[in-house]
């Protein structure tokens, strides 16, 4: 059974940091693409990073310079260093992970980021 598991979550204050991980249960993790997403309420989910298998990385432009999205396939993990959180970071954030070869892709449960201003 797939599982993806986010862990780091909390409530910071601006100008903080966080990590988020998340554990994933997939078979040749390393041939799937990774990435967090975020939802705040009453907003739709919006890409935050993403890794695909390659190691191509890209960011939403309100992140970039202040997230990193790193991988490792040893341990089947994806990791999301947030600093310079800003208020409007807050949200659940969601792991995602995407097999372009099978088109099989799965979410976790969310994590939720909350920074105080």
């Amino acid at each position: 059974q797939v599982q993806l598991v986010e862990s780091g979550g909390g409530l910071v204050q601006a100008g903080g940091s966080l990590r988020l991980s998340c554990a994933a249960s997939i078979t040749f993790f390393s041939l799937n693409d990774m990435a967090w997403y975020r939802q705040a309420p009453g907003k739709p989910r919006e890409l935050v990073a993403a890794i695909t298998s390659g190691g191509i990385i890209k960011y939403a432009a309100s992140v970039k310079g202040r997230f990193t999205i790193s991988r490792d396939n040893a341990k089947n993990t994806v990791r999301l260093q947030m600093t310079s959180l800003k208020p409007e970071d807050s949200a659940d954030y969601y792991c995602n992970s995407l097999n372009r070869n099978t088109g099989l892709g799965y979410w976790g449960q969310g994590t939720q980021v909350t920074v105080s201003s």
